[in-house]
């Protein structure tokens, strides 16, 4: 029910795909850009090709001008459609001479009047570019704009034309070079998809190139790595305590089935002590898995207070030696405080004093101190230790190297693994090594 509400919630968010937004970006980067680039093109054409003109017209104001000094303006020559010229009087600001399509024109010029860049002429299309000369007289010319316009009106339709078509060619090859580069990943997504729970030993293809999409699909399968291993630890977890739970529970049920068909056979005291003991078990069985539980799911407390660790290992030498089935030496014992989770260590510290009760032959011994790493803690027996092969495996769950004896002595192959990982949420360590009793050394470090 769950699964189909979200899949249809999925499919009911917009679907725009990456590849279309960044065939849509690119596409419209580019547009913008040429859009741009066409502007300032043509804006800068422009501005040459009148440059051009008024620097024409300039040289043809300075030339009639002087040919108007030098001879009167009677003497200037009939010009084309192209251009004319213009002699305005410079005290009263009359047109006292043009040529033939500057004839009909108002004054363009005047006595304390700039000329506009622009002029139009009755009678004539366009626009023409002009230029005065002043001396005696105001002398007026101007050059035809047409050629000009038109061919910034060609330019203008070209770039608009070729700004759209650019354009589509970069989608169209930003669209298929995409579909290219993301194909891999279609193909990972289709290969994650068909991978359930049951089969997380699979593993998506990874592309020979080390690239994003091969960085992506490492980091999958390393995902897939840690999740199959994480499925076969739980599993072997729950195998492993069905396991251990059916010893006592199996147990109970003999003594149980005994006691209801033979009464004579079992007292009520020994009935009652079996059903002690092997709830007792199972009680430090259930809560040991719960601990593990947990630390699995990163919710093992760490609240810190501070805690006098040579406390907790005093405490526990007088429940040990209460007891009476070893000696224990805590002359080790230094003083030492730390920041910790108190309930979390003294349970670590009673697992070790509990598993080296459990091995020694005779005595332990307790010692604590506080180096450049931190505040340690350490218990020696002297029984047969630990090979050193199997350091590293000792700590892990429902592992004990005597299963036999271990079973017997009322281990349950939990406390070391707990003992390690109340280390890890401290972020500290625990190890073991060889002892100088002749046995094992448990090491276990909190960090300040």
């Amino acid at each position: 029910m769950g699964d189909a509400t979200m899949t249809d919630a999925a499919r009911g968010r917009p679907r725009g795909g990456i590849r279309r937004r960044i065939t849509f970006v690119a596409t419209l980067a580019v547009a913008l850009a040429l859009a741009v680039g066409a502007a300032v093109f043509w804006i800068a054409l422009r501005g040459a090709l009148y440059g051009q003109l008024e620097t024409a017209a300039a040289q043809d104001a300075a030339a009639f001008a002087e040919q108007a000094k030098d001879s009167g303006w009677e003497t200037l020559p009939d010009v084309d459609d192209d251009r004319f010229w213009q002699v305005v009087d410079r005290d009263s600001g009359a047109v006292i001479g043009a040529s033939d399509d500057a004839e009909d024109a108002a004054a363009i010029a005047g006595p304390d009047r700039e000329p506009p860049m622009l002029v139009t002429l009755p009678g004539l299309d366009g626009a023409f570019v002009v230029a005065a000369e002043e001396d005696d007289q105001i002398v007026v010319a101007g050059r035809s704009a047409t050629t000009a316009d038109e061919t910034l009106a060609s330019v203008g339709i070209l770039l608009a034309s070729a700004v759209p078509i650019v354009a589509l060619l970069v989608g169209v090859t930003v669209w298929v070079a995409t579909g290219r580069a993301l194909r891999p990943v279609d193909v990972m997504r289709g290969q994650v998809e068909a991978i359930t729970s049951t089969d997380l030993h699979r593993r998506v293809d990874e592309p020979p190139v080390d690239d994003e999409i091969g960085r992506l699909a490492r980091t999958m399968n390393t995902m897939l790595a840690r999740l199959d291993d994480a499925q076969t630890r739980q599993r072997r977890f729950v195998s492993d305590a069905s396991h251990e739970l059916k010893s006592p529970l199996a147990s109970l049920r003999q003594y149980a089935e005994v006691a209801r068909s033979h009464p004579d056979r079992i007292s009520p005291t020994e009935l009652s002590d079996a059903v002690l003991d092997e709830g007792a078990r199972l009680e430090r069985l259930v809560q040991g898995m719960l601990v593990l539980t947990r630390a699995d799911e990163s919710s093992l407390g760490t609240a810190r207070t501070e805690i006098d660790l040579d406390d907790v290992l005093f405490a526990e030498g007088r429940r040990l030696a209460a007891s009476g089935s070893v000696s224990v030496d805590s002359r080790g014992v230094q003083a030492v405080r730390t920041h910790a989770g108190a309930g979390l260590v003294q349970q670590a510290v009673r697992n070790l004093v509990d598993n080296a009760a459990r091995h020694a032959v005779s005595a332990i011994a307790l010692s604590s101190g506080r180096d450049g790493e931190g505040a340690w803690i350490a218990v020696d027996d002297d029984g047969t230790g630990v090979p050193e092969g199997e350091r590293e495996r000792v700590f892990e769950r429902f592992v004990r190297l005597d299963d036999a004896r271990s079973r017997d002595a009322g281990g349950s192959g939990l406390g070391l693994a707990i003992v390690a990982e109340i280390a890890r949420a401290h972020g500290g360590s625990v190890a073991v090594e060889a002892s100088p009793l002749g046995g094992a050394r448990f090491v276990l470090r909190l960090r300040p």
